[in-house]
């Protein structure tokens, strides 16, 4: 057994306690004995109800596998379920319309649409770059992605590449910030002369845009423009590769991109002891003191990345100054409700549920920022996403423990902020309970395709089987789902308080594909969508100058468009079921692939979020949410016996070889075959085969026991 300090019935692994007690306390005004006693009331309080809520999630599946046995071989009769589901109070009636009364919200969560980044806060470089995300190279993203139908070819520059990315950038540039009776194109020369911009003595057709410049008025190094909220950097420098070639100098084109960015303690990482929560809260805590820096190895060079100052300009007419952010707003994901972590103790031996550990300590180390002036926050507040809760009463039981800790830590009530993401069956259904349930204190909601289908699988994994995952994209109910979200979100008085977010890009190689497919989410009436990179974050942008979200979400407010919930009750089963044996084996054959090559990396690496190349070596982001729906469609299939035992664990093998050939570059990889006796493979077998026992479906229980197996031996 590890050190472990008591205090106030709590036993907390030294590693945990000196953190707090030497890194995370001083500076916050809040005294050790005073932390310590509130987190033990906390845990000892409010974990007995954690644990009935969860008793609940059991007691309902239980009657809703029952009603699916019953009426097995029958026809699904709708308002029959439905009558049921109200019956056993997991679907409750919708109470009188009503809006949110969150306050003091920064403007990147209320009226400054655009990309959202979800960064594991375990890695420091990745959270340093998501940070200084908010500002990215327009140039650099169209020249090293296939964002305009090809890749960069190999070597050096290419001046033909980049002569195409800089005729696509003036169309943006003409598109967003049109000149009257010019083209950017043809530009020679940008100047500011009496509080306007003039190109070619040419005004903007829409002056307001000319927010700032940089040097002299008559040859700025820099102009700063605004576009539906969004800032765009024009850099001029003659001295510069590009803009030494170009005929008015300019060098490149800065976007505002990530406008915010969720540090993840909960999907994306693999925190399962006090040693890994230490480093996730140490991040945390840099990030909220603003001094987090890494070093690394980068083009045989030593890099430090630390965070970026707020770049400033003249104001237009020469006389103030503009400051404009330059690091994205920074979310805090907390866990959810379900599990425990051995870093604390209880006085009867049990572990600490790890969502209460992290309300506290999360919310503890905000207050960093809070006493510097807002570094993070300008408004003030401490913004938590809080995933994976099921319905309003676990809203509601969110929003007491940060009333609780806003309390304990002598913060104004309703300092923190939280964000509710709309991932689980019994939260879609009953969406606008769950946002009255933190009414005070909401300013996000998001879908989440996979966690959804994961949960959808789970829930009516007695009613049949399921239909292929490329084919239950395409049902009723996903599209109902995504709309009645920002219905809801609309209806409950989000626009220009909350962000309405949508699901996360998986293939960080195909910004081309992502370009054409994700301008749906701002003109969906979503005010943020989640993105795979900073690079995707700038090519995400442009979507944001196209559509101007808060029209659009004006125009659904007036048009009273409202999905109904009878949708989200239709379960995607498979209507026919008439597959082939080869088209049930490609389909077995993709989940098992992705599950492998994520679970090898969680379990023998620590690495909770990867890009697994998938069954066609396409480039895929997987984190928990991506391999809870994989494993169980294959439950699901196994439980129907669409696909035999014996045949899945063929497959696993098979599939284990091809993640080992995957990884064969990678020095410290282990492989899988041809023993196939490693706890990573193990741990992929358990969430396939013991995944209809599993809590909600979640992977998290087998992961975690997993890990803390290996890290053991």
């Amino acid at each position: 057994m590890s050190d472990r300090i008591t205090r106030n019935e709590l036993q907390i692994d030294r590693v945990l306690f000196d953190f707090v007690e030497g890194e995370a306390l001083p500076g916050t005004g809040v005294e050790s004995d005073a932390f310590w006693a509130a987190l033990s009331k906390l845990a000892h309080e409010f974990g007995p109800r954690n644990a009935e809520l969860l008793q609940i999630r059991e007691r309902m599946q239980t009657q809703i596998d029952e009603w699916h046995l019953s009426h097995r071989n029958q026809p699904h009769d709708h308002e029959a379920y439905k009558a049921f589901l109200e019956e056993i109070g997991y679907l409750l009636p919708e109470g009188d319309d009503f809006e949110i009364e969150t306050s003091n919200i920064d403007p990147e969560i209320a009226t400054v649409p655009g990309p959202q980044l979800v960064v594991p806060i375990t890695n420091a470089r990745y959270a340093l770059n998501a940070a200084n995300a908010r500002w990215g190279s327009l140039y650099d993203a169209f020249y090293g992605t296939d964002a305009m139908g090809s890749t960069p070819p190999p070597g050096g520059y290419d001046k033909g590449r980049g002569a195409r990315v800089i005729a696509r950038a003036r169309v943006f540039l003409d598109e967003a910030f049109p000149i009257d009776r010019g083209s950017h194109a043809d530009a020679r020369r940008y100047h500011v002369s009496k509080g306007a911009l003039l190109v070619d003595d040419m005004p903007l057709a829409s002056p307001e845009k000319f927010v700032g410049y940089r040097g002299h008025p008559r040859a700025p190094e820099a102009i700063l423009l605004r576009n539906n909220g969004l800032h765009v950097e024009l850099v001029f420098d003659r001295t510069h590769q590009i803009g030494s070639r170009d005929q008015c100098g300019l060098a490149d084109i800065r976007i505002e991109s990530a406008v915010s960015a969720i540090m993840d303690c909960e999907d994306s990482v693999a925190c399962v002891d006090a040693e890994d929560k230490a480093l996730a809260y140490r991040n945390w805590l840099g990030l909220m003191k603003g001094d987090l820096s890494e070093t690394f190895e980068k083009g045989g060079s030593e890099v430090t990345r630390t965070l970026s100052a707020d770049p400033t300009f003249t104001a237009p007419d020469g006389k103030g100054e503009v400051s404009v952010k330059g690091r994205a707003l920074m979310l805090v994901r907390n866990v959810g409700h379900l599990m425990t972590n051995p870093a604390i103790h209880l006085k009867d031996g049990s572990e600490i549920y790890e969502g209460l550990m992290d309300a506290m300590i999360t919310t503890l180390i905000a207050k960093h920022d809070l006493g510097r002036g807002g570094g993070n926050s300008v408004a003030g507040s401490v913004y938590v996403v809080k995933p994976k809760m099921h319905g309003p009463d676990e809203v509601a039981f969110a929003d007491e423990i940060f009333s609780f800790v806003e309390e304990a830590l002598g913060l104004p009530r309703y300092t923190v902020k939280l964000g509710i993401m709309d991932e689980e069956r019994r939260t879609s259904v009953n969406l606008k309970e769950c946002i009255r349930a933190a009414k005070h204190r909401c300013a996000f909601i998001n879908t989440g395709f996979l966690d959804r289908t994961g949960d959808e699988i789970h829930t009516s994994m007695e009613a049949g089987p399921f239909s292929r995952k490329s084919f239950i994209k395409d049902k009723a109910w996903i599209t109902a789902y995504e709309n009645r979200n920002v219905d809801i979100g609309l209806e409950c008085g989000l626009s220009g308080r909350a962000q309405i977010g949508k699901g996360m890009w998986a293939m960080p190689d195909l910004m081309a594909a992502m370009l054409e497919a994700k301008i749906a989410h701002p003109k969906s009436g979503a005010n943020c969508a989640w993105v795979p990179s900073p690079t995707a974050a700038t090519l995400h942008a442009l979507h944001y100058h196209k559509v101007d979200v808060l029209a659009v979400q004006g125009n659904l407010r007036k048009g009273g468009r409202r999905a109904h919930v009878d949708a989200l009750l239709d379960i995607p089963l498979a209507a026919f079921r008439k597959w082939s044996n080869a088209q049930i084996v490609r389909e077995v054959e993709n989940n098992a692939q992705g599950i492998l090559g994520y679970v090898v990396r969680w379990v023998d690496h620590g690495v909770g979020c990867s890009k697994v190349p998938d069954i066609n070596d396409v480039g895929l982001m997987e984190d928990r949410a991506t391999c809870r729906i994989s494993a169980q469609h294959i439950a699901n299939w196994l439980h129907h016996d669409v696909v035999g035992r014996e045949q899945v664990m063929e497959i696993m093998r098979r599939m284990a070889e091809i993640v080992d050939r995957q990884n064969e570059g990678d020095p410290s990889y282990r492989p899988m075959a041809p023993d196939f006796d490693g706890i990573a493979f193990q741990a992929a077998c358990d969430l396939v085969f013991q995944g209809r026992e599993q809590p909600s479906g979640y992977t998290e229980p087998v992961l975690h026991r997993r890990r803390l197996q290996l890290k053991a031996a």
